[in-house]
Parts: C-alpha cells; structure tokens; sequence
C-alpha cells in the first residue's frame, strides 16, 4: 500500500463532490490543497491556497471557447470565470483527475465540472469520472469513455472534483476509492 500521507490531493473544495474529497483526503492523512479565491465560498480550509488576482489572470479562458467545447452555454459572470479558472490550477496540479458527475450524450460531464474533465483531456492526463446516474466509474481512453472497474489513486498529485450535489452513490464512491488506494483510514 502507498503511503497516504506522501499524496497531495488538489481540489476547490466547494460543496458537493470537492468537499467529499477534501473529507476523505483528510481522513486517509492525505495532504490537501484547495485552490480559491476572494470572496468564493468553500467548505474546506484545510490547505487553502488563495490564488492572487494575478494568478488567476494567467488561466482565463474564452467563455465562447469552453461553452463550444462543452456544448453548452456559460454566462459572462465573474463568479463562473474565477471558477473556471480555479479548475484549471486544479487540473494541473495533478497528474491524474478524479471527477464525480454524470457523462452527458455528447460526451462531456454535467455543469461547470465539465470543464475540468474537458481540460484534463487537453493536457491528456489520465481522467476517471464516476458518474453518478449510471452508478460507475469510466475513463477516457481512445477518444471514448470505458466503464472501469475499480480505480486506484496512484499519482502522488492527484485532483479530486466534481458536482455540488454529490449523491450518496458519489460519495460511496470517493469513499471506496480512498480506501483501495490507502487501505484503511487512520
């Protein structure tokens, strides 16, 4: 078994999903760091790393070009743009991403956690979504999503994201994936 307390998990933790993470980072004595910013309400502190204006300036992206990606529309406000943008810093911290979701029909997951499964693509970094209606995990792999049995974490830099409303399905599956990757919680 890997030494928990040698991983990092990168998330928001935001409601739902990231703050589901963060708990069981936390429990397992995973090292936690939590992207946000000014004025973003979170749940978790623990590991909080506030992003400077600066900071969160060097990962804007074009609106139009993540609403074309996902086929959807995002509105021009500041709170979805400095989320997106947390995403990103997310995203890139780890070296592998654990989403928690629901797969749409064309592809990509639901709400603003499709943009950081989409960016995880991009920079093609192996990508595990559990999604939560279909009540399994799938990762990305030859431009499709394949049902996968049993994900472990095995990056020392992982993220951990997803949906604000993480079912009781979503959080079993956070929970079970901690404890095949660690073994039991301390």
């Amino acid at each position: 078994m890997p030494v928990a307390s040698e991983f990092t998990l990168f998330s928001g933790g935001a409601q739902g999903a990231e703050a589901e993470f963060g708990k069981q980072a936390e429990a397992f004595g995973v090292q936690e760091v939590n992207y946000s910013f000014e004025g973003h309400k979170i749940e978790r502190s623990r590991g909080l790393r506030m992003l400077t204006q600066e900071e969160l300036m060097r990962k804007d992206v074009s609106l139009t070009y993540v609403s074309k990606l996902l086929d959807r529309n995002f509105s021009n406000g500041p709170l979805i743009r400095m989320v997106l943008r947390t995403i990103m810093y997310q995203v890139d911290a780890g070296l592998e991403v654990f989403v928690v979701g629901a797969i749409l029909d064309n592809g990509t997951v639901n709400g603003g956690t499709g943009w950081g499964a989409e960016f995880a693509k991009i920079c093609n970094k192996p990508l595990f979504v559990f999604d939560q209606v279909k009540n399994g995990w799938f990762t990305w792999e030859n431009n499709a999503w394949e049902a996968v049995a049993e994900p472990l974490i095995t990056k020392a830099h992982f993220t951990g994201t997803g949906t604000r409303f993480v079912e009781d399905n979503g959080r079993a599956a956070i929970a079970a994936l901690f404890a095949r990757s660690f073994g039991p919680a301390k």
